[in-house]
């Protein structure tokens, strides 16, 4: 459920008539949600990531992961479903996609020209039809957003949706604090525990990139505790929505570097309790309900441990 203005009323759309969306009766079938915006420090270094590094990561430690009930995929088109009209619609050409809650997104840029689209209703190359082609309410020639050929400067002729692209893929990662919160021997030991319990199965906790003509994103590692796999996370997490190849209980492992300067967690930013986040991982038919049971088994100063470790990230 989305669309929240509709340009009916502004200057310069005579003539066009768009309702907005009935969010009562909307609300009354339970077809809203609410999301966060996914954080994008270091995103340049997540898109080198190479697919067969997160396929590698995916086939190991295959007994663990069983044994905890882990499964997890990649959101990607499966091979022999190529044809156009199929059920991949988030722009993949069968690589692993990787940006985005339910990684719907393979590039920086796709994931910026959606996001121009479908949140601020603006076209541009990637996405050049409307969202509403109410033939009255069409008023612009081209696409909102376009390259610039009549530029005199380089930077001129980028459209908004390559700016952008290139502000997320240049933004640098994190940095984790060694002592901060609870000293260097705590935090230690939480990233221990973090491995006992089965954490880093799902959140792996660093890759490489591949070798890339940008010397900054070039064999660099990337520590973001991610797999970039979709895992079913049950009911309680379910928000509903499919993207490509991510089902309505399905969401990307969240990368968790710079976790300690977040306020709220979780995809629709539900709680401030990172305990509480954490324990929401677990419920009906959630991959991680192993995994959190082991958690909740902790003695209260691993608890605490594993706490300052993440919020040191």
């Amino acid at each position: 459920m989305h669309a929240l203005f509709t340009i009916t009323g502004r200057t310069g759309a005579t003539g066009c008539t768009l309702a907005q969306a009935d969010f009562a009766t909307q609300l009354a079938n339970h077809n809203v949600i609410f999301r966060i915006p996914t954080p994008v420090f270091g995103a340049g270094l997540i898109e080198q990531i190479p697919d067969g590094a997160i396929a590698a990561n995916q086939a190991s430690d295959s007994s663990q992961k069983s044994a905890l009930g882990i499964k997890g995929k990649a959101n990607f088109h499966v091979a022999g479903r190529t044809i156009t009209g199929m059920t991949n619609n988030n722009g993949n050409d069968g690589t692993i996609a990787r940006f985005g809650w339910k990684a719907q997104n393979k590039s920086l840029l796709l994931f910026s020209g959606e996001a121009y689209n479908v949140e601020m209703g603006i076209t541009n190359e990637l996405f050049q039809t409307e969202r509403d082609e109410t033939p009255s309410c069409q008023f612009a020639d081209v696409p909102n957003d376009v390259t610039n050929f009549d530029a005199t400067t380089p930077v001129e002729v980028l459209g908004g949706i390559e700016r952008f692209a290139n502000f997320m893929r240049f933004l640098a990662p994190p940095t984790p604090s060694p002592d901060t919160p609870g000293g260097a021997n705590s935090i230690a030991n939480g990233k221990q525990r973090f491995t006992d319990v089965g954490c880093a199965l799902c959140h792996t906790p660093s890759f490489a990139t591949s070798k890339s003509t940008i010397a900054a994103l070039s064999m660099q590692p990337v520590n973001l505790f991610s797999d970039l796999l979709v895992h079913d996370m049950g009911d309680g997490l379910a928000d509903g929505v499919s993207q490509g190849e991510a089902g309505p209980r399905e969401f990307r492992s969240a990368p968790l570097w710079g976790l300690g300067q977040r306020i709220f967690f979780l995809h629709d930013g539900r709680t401030a309790d990172l305990v509480l986040a954490i324990r929401e991982h677990s419920s009906n038919g959630s991959e991680a309900n192993g995994v959190i049971s082991r958690f909740n088994n902790l003695r209260e100063g691993d608890k605490q441990d594993l706490l300052n470790f993440l919020r040191s990230l």
